[in-house]
């Protein structure tokens, strides 16, 4: 009887156990989860709201604000939109959700039945703000606008920064780029904005930058692309646009005129004005590049009838535009009352601008010069010469040295030809003065713009750091989190198991083992890393045979030595590991280093050499800093590549001199065998290695004097005619 009771209770468990794994199973399973996005003080849906369950599915709202998206309990699903911030919510079960949002502050945010997200927001209002910033210096400085991109990136570093985030400081960093014609690091910019968060607008950009680089094809190809999605109407203009842009600078007029046209088409549809203006004048140029002058001459004439409906800047734009078609065609005569409306209204509109472009041709030194240039072409010297000395008179006063060169030496070539050879003779020179000075001119801004250069390469590869950066930390972070959840689940399935059956609590405490082993082992590949950067700091040989010494004193039951050095020793451990993270460290500390780590060495070769350290007096070491660990190595090949061979006891001598109030000379002598039978002694393993030690030296040291000017100089020499003996000498200023 006991025997069949305890069947039929095996059989019970069994039954419970099964249905309970079927029961997690069915946890597990995928299911199309059912939600509404409404707005709570009016209840209506809101419809084009981005929907994702975290790095998997992804849908939107439809027009009722209803959405579809396969889902697991325990996922986190994400609801962000433009208009309201992102909501976050765990999936507790398979049935229909409600997500509600109110309006504040002209945003919508979700009402708060989640998580307190205050450092999130707070962080998003800093970010904001400094790419507010960087978009307010766009046009002003480059390097104070990249600089607030940086500043923007390092307030959200680490996994609390968002794929909107992250797109919106790589787009606003390549429309600077785009500003200041750096195409090559706008398209890798708008590449990395495109890779957070995708959509048209950013394409777009990144075409137009494509097309700027001289990359017609990518252009081309990202363009048509975009014509197969849902596109505004401006985007769609702003396309076709594009597009014409492209053939027409790969001399393809027709596709050209055909693209701009389903551009203009669009634009007179929704009647977008600007673009409808644009799109004539960009037509009539594709024309009159291929050679179609009448049919030209008909869209300048629309684009100049609807430019002066705009605003005054773009109407003498579009004059200056037609009036260079006019001198291409040896219409001489329409150039001329063009460009006298578009000088009349240049001066109404001097008080008017901030700034004047000398590169811009709505100048009135340019438009005088091409108003001249125009009498000339049909022999009318006289009249030419008041335009001459007018575009001389005005380049002269905005210090516009290329166009009054050129001026100049059209009238000396004027003067010339009608025979008034002093005044030619004059304005020659004159002429000649200016070439000299505009070639020194732009000799400076080929240097300003070398070092610009640099200097945006340099701050572009710092905000390069921080993304590779904050995608080491969102690894880690989602790493963390995810055992964090599985310890949970496997405890939680542990307690179950253990009340059910000890068979199954069996097999489960092994697989819960095996996971547990796994997180172990991670740990310790996490460890070993956290040492190899430690090791990084300290010469692993120094710290090798420093071990080794201990032994030998402990092997000679010489403990006290043993304790004395290991004390030592871990004295400048610790102080290496204190100035790890710093570029420069007060003198004073470096020399206290140098002392420790001199008397370590001294301690195991005291048959080997004897040793100094003189600080002079007049030496005020609170004043300088220097690189920390620099002089370590230059005592270590001393001790060990001159002294440690030296058959009689050697000598050591570090000295820190005072030269002036701005620099100090530190020398470090010794008077072992010398470099030269140093080398011949050493193995080709030792070459190596001591090779590597003292290139890594002078690369620091190089790097450390294009960063601060020249703040360290070394010099190795010989310190005896024979070669023995080395001696390093290091001048090092004052900051």
């Amino acid at each position: 009887m006991r025997y069949i009771l305890f069947i039929f209770s095996f059989f019970i468990l069994g039954l419970t156990c099964v249905e309970a794994q079927n029961s997690r199973r069915d946890k597990n399973a995928s299911f199309t989860l059912k939600g509404e996005v409404i707005e709570s003080a009016t209840n209506k849906p809101v419809a084009k709201v981005n929907v994702e369950i975290n790095g998997k599915s992804y849908t939107t709202t439809n027009r009722e604000g209803l959405f579809f998206i396969e889902a697991k309990v325990g996922d986190e699903l994400i609801i962000r939109s433009d208009t309201f911030e992102s909501v976050y919510y765990i999936i507790k079960d398979q049935q229909k959700i409600k997500i509600e949002v109110e309006e504040a502050n002209n945003k919508l945010i979700p009402i708060s039945k989640t998580k307190s997200r205050t450092g999130r927001d707070r962080n998003q209002k800093v970010f904001v703000s400094y790419i507010d910033s960087a978009k307010f210096f766009q046009k002003k400085d480059a390097k104070k606008s990249i600089g607030y991109v940086t500043k923007a990136l390092e307030s959200v570093s680490g996994a609390s920064a968002t794929n909107l985030q992250n797109s919106m400081a790589f787009e606003t960093l390549a429309d600077i780029y785009m500003f200041w014609e750096q195409y090559d690091l706008a398209v890798d910019n708008y590449k990395r904005s495109q890779a957070g968060i995708s959509n048209s607008k950013i394409q777009i950009k990144l075409a137009n930058a494509f097309r700027m680089n001289k990359k017609y094809q990518e252009s081309i190809a990202l363009y048509n692309e975009l014509l197969n999605k849902n596109l505004s109407n401006y985007q769609e203009v702003e396309v076709y646009e594009g597009l014409g842009d492209n053939y027409l600078a790969v001399n393809d007029e027709m596709k050209s005129i055909f693209n701009y046209q389903n551009g203009l088409d669009v634009a007179n549809t929704h009647s977008i004005i600007p673009k409808i203006t644009d799109l004539n004048s960009k037509i009539a140029k594709a024309y009159a590049q291929g050679g179609a002058n009448e049919e030209a001459e008909t869209y300048f004439d629309n684009s100049l009838n609807l430019a002066t409906q705009e605003n005054k800047k773009r109407a003498v734009s579009e004059k200056n535009t037609v009036a260079d078609f006019y001198n291409q065609n040896n219409d001489y005569e329409k150039e001329i009352q063009l460009r006298e409306e578009t000088l009349n209204e240049i001066e109404s509109m001097d008080d008017e601008s901030e700034e004047e472009d000398l590169e811009s041709p709505l100048t009135p030194q340019r438009q005088n010069y091409k108003i001249a240039n125009a009498f000339v072409a049909q022999e009318k010297y006289e009249e030419a010469i008041p335009y001459l000395k007018k575009s001389i008179e005005e380049a002269d006063k905005k210090e516009d040295l290329v166009v009054e060169k050129d001026a100049t030496r059209k009238l000396s070539e004027i003067y010339k030809g009608i025979g008034k050879f002093n005044e030619a003779a004059n304005s020659y020179e004159r002429y000649v003065d200016l070439v000299d000075e505009l070639y020194i001119k732009k000799e400076q801004e080929i240097s300003q713009a070398t070092r610009f250069s640099r200097e945006i390469a340099l701050k572009q590869n710092r905000i390069t750091s921080l993304e590779n950066e904050r995608e080491i930390n969102e690894s880690r972070y989602k790493l963390a989190e995810e055992n964090k959840e599985l310890t949970v689940k496997n405890s939680r399935v542990q307690r179950w198991i253990i009340g059910s059956l000890i068979v199954i609590a069996i097999l489960l405490l092994i697989t819960a083992f095996v996971q547990f082993r796994s997180v172990k082992q991670q740990k310790y590949a996490n460890n070993l890393l956290a040492l190899k950067s430690l090791r990084t700091q300290m010469n692993p040989h120094f710290i090798f045979n420093a071990l080794n010494s201990v032994n030998s004193f402990i092997a000679i039951n010489d403990e006290r030595a043993a304790n004395k050095y290991l004390s030592e020793f871990s004295q400048l451990m610790r102080s290496v590991l204190e100035n790890s993270e710093e570029d420069f460290i007060p003198l004073v500390k470096e020399i206290e280093l140098l002392e420790i780590y001199v008397k370590l060495e001294h301690f195991r070769f005291k048959d080997k050499f004897d040793y100094t350290i003189n600080v002079d007096e007049k030496l005020k070491l609170s004043e300088f800093v220097i690189p920390p660990m620099l002089l370590q190595p230059y005592v270590e090949n001393a001790v060990w590549h001159g002294l440690r061979y030296k058959e009689e006891k050697g000598n050591l001598t570090i000295n820190f001199e005072h030269l002036d109030e701005e620099s100090i000379r530190i020398s470090i002598s010794d008077d072992g065998i010398g470099r030269k039978k140093s080398k011949e002694l050493k193995t080709e393993h030792q070459k190596k290695q001591n090779s590597k030690g003292m290139g890594n030296i002078k690369k620091r040291i190089t790097i450390l004097n294009n960063m601060y000017k020249d703040k360290v100089d070394v010099e190795i020499s010989n310190v005896f005619e024979n070669e023995e003996g080395t001696r390093v000498q290091l001048i090092l200023k004052r900051d």
